[in-house]
């Protein structure tokens, strides 16, 4: 049953087209993601749905008695009011929009009360007698999705759920939604979110609106089937047009109606355009050499008053490095971006930066002090440079806005009627102007559209420098990391390999043997010593390599070898320049360095080869 009909949608703003006689539907049950670049109008499009905008043409159809909730983008609550008491406003508000009794709803609003702060401690609200003007953008927006998911609806209407959720909340909303039997339409930028959660995705495309019964895996093989559509029937139009053409230019000499039809349709096919190609952000590798030091992190420590956020950490980051850094919301992972980025201090420990080393920061956050609202695009760009050198050669502040799909006339406008995405993805193009060797990355992938995140996935595969990433997007990590620091309780960093992937699964791994430890250490007691070799032969656990490992296990001797190469090179050098103090000193610092590669990549062989070795005896 259709609970929801768009019909005939259009809408612009000044010039700017969102949708042209665009429409869908949606059915009970049914859970669509809404995709589409930067500044389609997917926001406008939730708004509509909603009935917070109306649309120039068209008309929005819902079924009758059909409640549906909004969870914004960027949330505002009464900044007097304390958590608990908004939370429970904002549910109780929405029951009585939908007729419920009043003296019931009074009578219910401890519970409420009560499954708010359950709901809120999942989400990592645990203050709840401050006033929500004292919350930053993050808390915010957990607190308006609490009040939404508590609250009654046969549709919810969700714009970027998982934004500022770190990965074990995106797991329990991914899991709330995906057992709620209610509608949802959602814009999210979360492949792996959107792959489990969602049963149709609708596509918003220059201008008009595609619709597909699957989730996203199957929305990529269909639109891709689409356009290949698409592109036969526009060749199918080029070869009739030739035909028409052959007999336009030989003339028609009579005026039979056979004859003026066959012109006109010669006219109509000759103004027909082809399909539009979606604009792609072009990146091509914008670098400066990086010297033998590059960032040294030692003995790191910091912390707010009696919370530790990090605890005597230290890593020396190696040439090439694709590190991930992940833990839950508040634990310290942009304190420690901002501290390599020089923006904080440690209370404890050093930070060593290389004097090749050109960094640049993405942060999370884009306020006024990042961005002026009132200035032109075009000049925000140029305060960093009017060039920059990149694989393609010199580059000009307009040319690379154009490549960040931001045409001539879009140059002059201001910023401050760009849509949150189109911010970022002008942030990412300062970022980039400033041709850094070492990357900092904190929470790139939120408000970026799916095309731009593809893009800027591919670029960091060809990215001759360091990349240091916070993400929550599970997908992002898995594309770009090898390496993950995970926080853990105390200020503690666990160091795993491979993506974010690898890092759950190595996770999974330990507990369960730590639970067959202790499970086997209870059970002992109590089996005869006789039967335990019977026993414990059945309680045997096969082994396998994970994706990271194996592609590690392929190459590692490999890399070794050429690190001792390098160094049996520069012991044999060091003889011809021991006068030299300058080239004896570059050359032992650059054999302590390779020394700490070769080390750590003979612990990370013998941990392989044993789990090999176990894994070859059915372990």
């Amino acid at each position: 049953m259709n609970i929801l009909t768009v019909e005939n949608l259009t809408k612009a703003y000044g010039e700017r087209k969102l949708f042209d006689g665009a429409g869908f539907y949606l059915q009970e049950g049914e859970k669509a993601g809404i995709l589409g670049i930067n500044g389609t109008g997917k926001s406008t499009l939730l708004k509509i749905i909603a009935g917070l905008e109306e649309p120039d043409e068209g008309t929005v159809i819902k079924a009758n008695h059909v409640v549906i909730n909004y969870l914004p983008q960027n949330p505002e609550f009464v900044p007097e009011m304390n958590v608990i008491d908004a939370v429970v406003k904002a549910v109780m508000d929405t029951r009585r929009q939908k007729g419920e009794d009043p003296h019931l709803l009074q009578m219910e609003e401890a519970t409420c009360a009560a499954e708010a702060k359950t709901m809120l401690t999942r989400l990592g609200v645990y203050e709840f007698d401050q006033t929500c003007g004292q919350l930053s953008g993050g808390q915010r927006k957990r607190l308006a999705l609490v009040s939404v998911l508590l609250s009654p609806a046969d549709i919810l209407v969700l714009d970027e759920p998982t934004n500022h959720l770190d990965n074990e909340m995106a797991d329990w909303l991914e899991e709330t939604l995906k057992k709620r039997k209610g509608a949802i339409i959602m814009v999210t930028h979360d492949r792996y979110f959107l792959d489990s959660v969602s049963n149709r995705i609708i596509e918003v495309d220059k201008g008009k609106i595609y619709s597909y019964s699957t989730n996203y895996s199957g929305f990529l093989e269909l639109k891709t089937q689409r356009e290949e559509m698409e592109e036969a029937s526009f060749r199918k139009r080029n070869s009739i047009l030739r035909v028409e053409l052959e007999w336009v230019k030989r003339g028609a000499r009579a005026r039979s109606t056979k004859q003026k039809a066959r012109l006109e349709r010669y006219e109509e096919l000759k103004n027909q355009t082809g399909p539009v190609k979606d604009g792609q952000v072009e990146l091509s590798s914008v670098v400066s050499r990086l010297g033998r030091t590059t960032v040294e992190l030692e003995n790191l420590s910091k912390a707010y008053g009696d919370k530790v956020l990090i605890k005597d950490f230290t890593y020396f980051f190696l040439k090439d490095d694709r590190i991930g850094f992940i833990g839950k919301n508040g634990c310290g992972k942009s304190t420690l971006m901002k501290m390599i980025a020089g923006l904080e201090q440690p209370d404890s420990g050093t930070i060593t930066i290389g004097q090749t080393v050109r960094l640049s920061y993405y942060g999370q956050e884009i306020d006024a002090a990042t961005m002026n609202p009132e200035q032109r695009v075009i000049d925000y760009i140029r305060d960093t440079a009017e060039y920059v050198d990149t694989g393609d050669g010199k580059i000009s502040a307009a040319r690379m806005l154009e490549r960040f799909l931001f045409a001539g006339e879009d140059q002059y406008g201001l910023i401050g009627k760009l849509s949150g995405g189109e911010k970022r993805r002008l942030y990412l193009c300062k970022v980039l102007m400033e041709a850094p060797n070492v990357l900092i990355l904190d929470e790139p992938t939120n408000d970026l559209d799916i095309s731009t995140l593809q893009i800027l996935e591919n670029y960091l595969d060809n990215f001759q420098g360091i990349v240091i990433v916070v993400s929550h997007d599970r997908y992002f990590l898995d594309r770009t990391v090898r390496r993950v620091f995970s926080f853990e309780e105390g200020g503690l960093l666990q160091q795993s390999e491979g993506g974010y992937t690898d890092y759950v699964n190595q996770k999974a791994e330990k507990e369960v043997v730590s639970q067959e430890k202790r499970a086997k250490n209870d059970d002992e007691a109590e089996v005869p010593k006789t039967d335990r070799n019977n026993w414990n032969a059945g309680r045997q656990r096969k082994l396998k390599f994970t994706f990271q490992e194996q592609r590690d296990y392929d190459i590692i001797e490999e890399e070794i070898a050429k690190i001792e190469e390098k160094i049996q090179k520069i012991e044999s050098e060091i003889p011809k320049v021991s006068r030299d103090f300058v080239k004896l000193n570059e050359l032992m610092k650059e054999k302590e360095e390779l020394e700490k590669q070769l080390e750590m990549k003979m612990d990370r062989w013998m941990y392989l080869e044993d789990l090999a070795a176990r894994i070859k005896n059915g372990e």
